[in-house]
């Protein structure tokens, strides 16, 4: 009877176990970026830029407007002429937002092209 349980094997298979172990190991492996990702980030980043400054020019209009409608309605008499110009000022933000994100994404997008266009042709072929 003893060389019965000398001979025998046991095995013992967790697959949280094992899952929760992979998941700890590939926070401390070196991450090697694929191709794809890559792709994903540089079309993203293309519109990044334009969207923090139209998003910055756009508050900043309203806030300017904000400002302006305060100065004609609460604070009416001696501010009455500067609010409206206040006011208009913060309206010209507002409407410039759009073609100031339209402007930088075209521009970032022709100096991301060329990386771009060799990361699909890479992809494409594969």
């Amino acid at each position: 009877m003893a060389s019965e349980n000398r001979d025998s094997f046991q095995y013992s298979y967790s697959a949280k176990q094992q899952e929760e172990i992979r998941k700890i190991r590939e926070k401390y492996e070196p991450r090697a970026e694929s191709k794809m990702e890559q792709l994903r980030r540089l079309d993203a980043s293309a519109t990044r830029p334009g969207t923090i400054a139209a998003v910055t020019l756009g508050v900043a209009g309203t806030l300017l407007m904000g400002v302006g409608m305060c100065c004609t309605m609460v604070w009416a008499g001696a501010l009455f002429v500067p609010g409206i110009v206040i006011g208009l000022a913060g309206i010209l933000g507002i409407i410039l937002a759009y073609p100031l994100y339209s402007h930088l994404t075209k521009k970032r997008r022709r100096q991301l092209a060329p990386e771009i266009l060799r990361l699909t042709d890479e992809l494409s072929r594969q």
